[in-house]
């Protein structure tokens, strides 16, 4: 699974296209690249909404809740960036149908992965993350910091009597646009920066393989090394109920 700044690497002849083909190549043909291709655009429950209706009178926030669009695995961009949007539209690629956490991928692996990501699991136990994790992924950080790490987030269902909240967004149910309410984990990646640096410095050597891909900084680790190791720590950093 690969998080990316393709700003951070720099200019590349091609493009995203170049870095995914490269990635393809590293991995060879049994292997499989995964993205995350979360879309939060869609929800009244998430901080980009919230900052959209910063200010807004009723009116204005019943109006563009009235436009908001619902989520389409075929066609809603992704917010995670270049990298994540062309492997989503690349030919065979398989996207997963959360409305807001979804995952694609290319590869051996691909559907495996990605089938039966359940709409009431974000990033739980019915998720492509658990999937990666069977499968001993790895975790590749791509000129990004463990802040944007979403293997971390598979340790937050793993904790004793995890948080939950109400979530709410657009979807289309029978042809029809309606809003959707479900209750699932609360997510919070606030401290993953901090959860990280400790990942990396309490564990072995070489648990973290670290180099240059053009001008970024890359790191690459077992996601299921990562899962367990923030499945321990989180309990112990977090006050209990956050």
């Amino acid at each position: 699974m690969v998080h990316a700044s393709l700003r951070a690497i720099g200019t590349t002849a091609d493009g995203p296209a170049t870095v995914v083909r490269a990635l393809r190549s590293a991995l060879g043909p049994a292997g499989t690249l995964t993205v995350p291709t979360f879309t939060p655009a869609n929800s009244d429950t998430s901080p980009e909404y919230l900052e959209r209706v910063r200010g807004l009178d009723e009116d204005a926030v019943a109006e563009l809740r009235a436009t908001m669009a619902p989520f389409d695995p075929a066609e809603t961009p992704s917010t995670m960036g270049l990298l994540a949007e062309t492997v989503r539209q690349t030919r065979g690629a398989i996207r997963s149908e959360h409305p807001q956490t979804s995952f694609a991928a290319l590869g051996e692996e691909a559907a495996k992965i990605i089938e039966n990501h359940h709409p009431d699991c974000h990033l739980g136990e019915d998720s492509p993350l658990a999937r990666l994790y069977d499968l001993h992924a790895q975790v590749l950080l791509l000129g990004v910091g463990f802040n944007v790490c979403t293997t971390f987030h598979l340790a937050e269902y793993r904790v004793p009597r995890p948080v939950r909240r109400r979530y709410n967004c657009v979807i289309t149910l029978d042809g029809q646009r309606q809003w959707w309410t479900y209750e699932d984990v609360a997510l919070n990646d606030g401290d993953f920066g901090t959860l990280g640096a400790d990942f990396e410095r309490l564990t072995p050597a070489g648990t973290v393989r670290t180099g240059r891909v053009g001008s970024a900084t890359a790191r690459l680790f077992s996601l299921r090394k990562a899962a367990d190791f923030a499945q321990h720590w989180l309990p112990e950093h977090r006050p209990p109920g956050r």
